[in-house]
């Protein structure tokens, strides 16, 4: 076998996953090249020796330097002082060449199983690629360039050794597939875009009109259209697929990890669905549509890997809302984007999917906050209340105190860091109207 079926054979003896044993070989090609002699290209100069020579040293005990000379080493190209003292003792105890492959894969596990457990229980039950190169890349190698580029870099790597070695039909969320769910396919013929990213999140529209997914499907389907999704709920409930998950929709919208419309990237990220809703305000969606719309949520963050879904209410989102993965499109433009009526239900939506995914720590179904009849006036008396761009405590600061005085409130919504936000008539922006009192 050659060095890199030796390597997968090994992880795959220790329990990882194949898209985990992936995801960890695609981190090691990008320290290493998978040589376990590997000695960091720029220190090759500063200490006057090659790979062979540098290893045959420490081997010999010539050099002694090994574990405080700060050069990255070996497959995970180790730096640190600590972990490579414990390196070099591990070779010596195992009378191995400080360069030895079954010897550094050994040393690999051990403190994978000791000091990196999260990341050993993430490489054991991974079924994406993407998902386990980045659990080793942020916490494992932790590289000082942890940008989306090297991620998709890493990732990359780590795909072509799934497509190589894996068992066919084993599941890899880089290779993605279409959910059963859909019983209408109708792909539009509009220029597809292959992902660079794996699935981690779904974002939901409505479209006005009560139609069937067929229909609706139908809407999406001439090249002039500047939009499209992946899905298409129909108000009776049927399913439609209408661009395949392997592709990326152009929604270029969705209230995604920044303040504001995200654009492509969360295309990218993102299973879009449009579920058909009524022609009105509130632009409500029938019970058949909803029901449908929870089950295809489930089925793709079941077939994704995405263990439960967080939306912008959500308590594990303060301090970190770039966990979110749970959005609406363009909830807050000024155009015929009724996307009110679905973020209010977002919390609703997270709940039910997370219990039939069984997700650890799932909160329980709460009701939907109840939508007043607007517009109304409130009195506000706080001299230190913040308008927000949007309604949650996670949004950027518009005005960091409004004047006192009497408001209209033309739209209510849920979000964080209050019971209810209220978007001000003068669309300044958001308000929390737990400070509000209506009159």
């Amino acid at each position: 076998m050659n060095t890199e079926e030796r390597i997968w054979s090994f992880l795959k003896a220790q329990g990882l996953t194949d898209a985990g044993a992936a995801g960890l070989m695609g981190n090691l090609y990008a320290e290493s090249g998978l040589r376990p002699n590997n000695l960091q290209n720029s220190y090759e100069g500063k200490l006057g020796m090659a790979d062979a020579e540098y290893t045959e040293r420490v081997d010999s005990g010539s050099y002694t330097n090994f574990a405080h000379d700060c050069a990255g080493y070996g497959l995970a190209q180790w730096t640190y002082h600590t972990r490579k003292a414990n390196l070099h003792k591990f070779a010596k105890d195992a009378g191995k060449s400080i360069g030895d492959l079954e010897m550094q894969l050994g040393f690999l596990m051990k403190e994978l199983s000791t000091s990196y457990k999260t990341v050993l229980a993430t490489l054991k039950t991974a079924t994406s690629v993407r998902a386990a190169s980045d659990a080793v890349l942020l916490q494992f190698e932790r590289p000082a360039d942890q940008s989306e580029a090297v991620k998709a870099k890493r990732a990359g790597y780590g795909q072509k050794y799934f497509d190589k070695y894996a068992q066919k039909g084993s599941v890899n969320t880089m290779g993605f597939s279409n959910s059963p769910l859909a019983t209408v396919k109708l792909i539009s013929p509009n220029k597809t875009v292959g992902r660079n990213h794996a699935i981690d999140t779904i974002t939901i529209h409505c479209f006005v009109g009560q139609v069937t997914a067929k229909r609706g499907c139908e809407v999406f389907q001439p090249s002039s259209k500047g939009a499209s999704c992946n899905y298409v709920v129909g108000y009776d409930g049927s399913i439609g697929l209408c661009v395949e998950e392997k592709d990326r929709s152009w929604c270029t919208g969705g209230y995604k990890k920044v303040n504001g419309i995200s654009g492509s990237s969360n295309d990218y990220q993102a299973v879009t669905i449009e579920v058909a809703c009524e022609a009105k305000h509130p632009y409500a969606i029938t019970e058949k549509a909803m029901a449908a719309l929870i089950e295809l949520c489930t089925d793709i963050c079941r077939r994704n890997g995405i263990k439960k879904l967080l939306w912008s209410g959500d308590k594990n989102l303060v301090g970190n809302p770039a966990k979110q993965n749970l959005t609406v499109h363009r909830w807050f433009a000024n155009k015929a984007c009724p996307g009110d009526y679905i973020y209010q239900r977002l919390g609703d939506i997270a709940a039910k999917v997370n219990a039939k995914l069984g997700a650890t720590g799932a909160a329980p179904v709460q009701p939907s906050a109840p939508v007043s009849s607007v517009p109304y006036k409130v009195r506000i008396t706080a001299t230190d209340l913040r308008i927000r761009k949007g309604p949650g405590t996670n949004t950027a600061i518009v005005q960091n105190a409004i004047t006192p005085g009497v408001y209209t409130i033309v739209s209510e919504a849920t979000g964080q860091g209050a019971t209810l936000w209220g978007k001000l008539k003068s669309g300044k922006g958001w308000v929390s109207l737990d400070f509000c009192k209506k009159i």
